[in-house]
């Protein structure tokens, strides 16, 4: 809790750089580097037996992070990733529904890099395929020797990708529906997944009868990595017909059911990062929501101005600790434990 521009949503953004890496406020997590110092390190511990150090650390000068986990470092950023998945509820979460493709292929792939453990492999390979065949695209190097080798790997790796991404969505849809029927009544609600090209045609044609667009526009226009989620409400965008408070819970069931999918495949638990909950929701789809988040006994890092917004959201049963988020003179955000409780 604490007043605006306090601080709060800046310990979510630490935790967020900490899983992801980057930060959910900037593009360049050089900008969250504070003016008078050279560099931003965070640390953090994974409960457990031991428990598990992790740190990230980004100098300004430099183009790479230092990655940390267990006093070992780390080459890929997916380490850390894969120990410490998050999701983020925030205001910019609407994305989801009215931003680009991209940001729900990212929202599709968070899911399946968790579930399918051998997704990230074929990523990479795919997007290593890809990156050539664009080069000699934009090259106007049209040999048909290599156009044929790089298409035969990312023919390879973009169909295991999207068999990949079919079996999680096969898999997402009951638990994404179920969570949606217990915070709203949508019944007209769908999600479907575009593959990125023509489902009727194998990626090998699209790619080869396509070369010369291709050429001609500079990079390959069809394949997995113009993959989407469609969000629809009776055959309609769904961000074109529901009001902002429905928008935030059908993103909420989203990232709620990922979480879900995540813990009934693997064991594993999701930790969630909500900014300013009570935003677009009256009372009673809060104690709904918080409800969600209990059933799943998950850890959730939660932001309000108001403690009251809050009130009576949680059971008794469940764990709560209220924080105070305060200013100091110097600039700096100052978290305060506090005796209050929200349940």
């Amino acid at each position: 809790m604490g007043a605006n521009g306090s601080g709060k949503t800046s310990l979510l953004e630490g935790i967020h750089v900490l899983g992801m890496g980057r930060s959910f406020r900037t593009r360049r997590l050089r900008h969250a580097i504070s003016h008078e110092a050279e560099s931003l390190t965070l640390h953090g511990r994974l409960m457990g037996t031991p428990p598990l150090p992790i740190g990230v650390r980004r100098h300004r000068d430099a183009d790479e992070l230092e990655l940390r986990l267990g006093g070992e470092r780390l080459e890929r950023l997916s380490g850390l990733v894969e120990v410490l998945p998050l999701q983020l509820i925030n205001p910019d979460a609407f994305r989801l529904l009215e931003g680009s493709p991209s940001g729900r292929r990212e929202f599709l792939d968070w899911g399946v890099f968790h579930v399918k453990h051998d997704f990230l492999d074929a990523w990479r390979r795919y997007r290593r395929a890809l990156k050539h065949r664009n080069a000699l695209l934009r090259h106007g190097r049209m040999h048909d020797a290599s156009l044929d080798a790089w298409e035969q790997e990312l023919v390879l790796w973009g169909e295991r990708m999207d068999a990949l991404r079919r079996e999680w969505m096969a898999d997402f849809q009951p638990v994404f529906s179920e969570t949606l029927a217990g915070l709203i009544e949508l019944p007209g609600l769908s999600l479907r997944y575009s593959r990125g090209w023509d489902r009727k045609r194998p990626l090998a044609e699209v790619l080869h009868q396509g070369r010369e667009t291709d050429r001609q526009m500079g990079f390959t226009q069809q394949g997995p990595q113009r993959a989407d989620l469609g969000i629809r409400l009776e055959k309609r965008p769904a961000v074109e017909v529901l009001s902002r408070g429905q928008q935030k819970l059908v993103v909420s069931a989203l990232k709620l059911a990922q979480g879900r999918l995540l813990e009934q495949a693997t064991g594993q638990s999701c930790i969630y990062l909500i900014d300013d909950l009570p935003a677009e929701l009256d009372q009673a789809h809060r104690r709904v929501f918080c409800a969600w988040l209990e059933k799943m006994r998950c850890q959730a890092f939660i932001t309000s101005v108001d403690p009251e917004a809050l009130a009576g959201s949680w059971s008794t049963q469940t764990p709560v600790a209220m924080f105070h988020v305060k200013r100091t003179d110097s600039g700096q955000g100052q978290l305060l434990p506090t005796d209050r409780q929200t349940s």
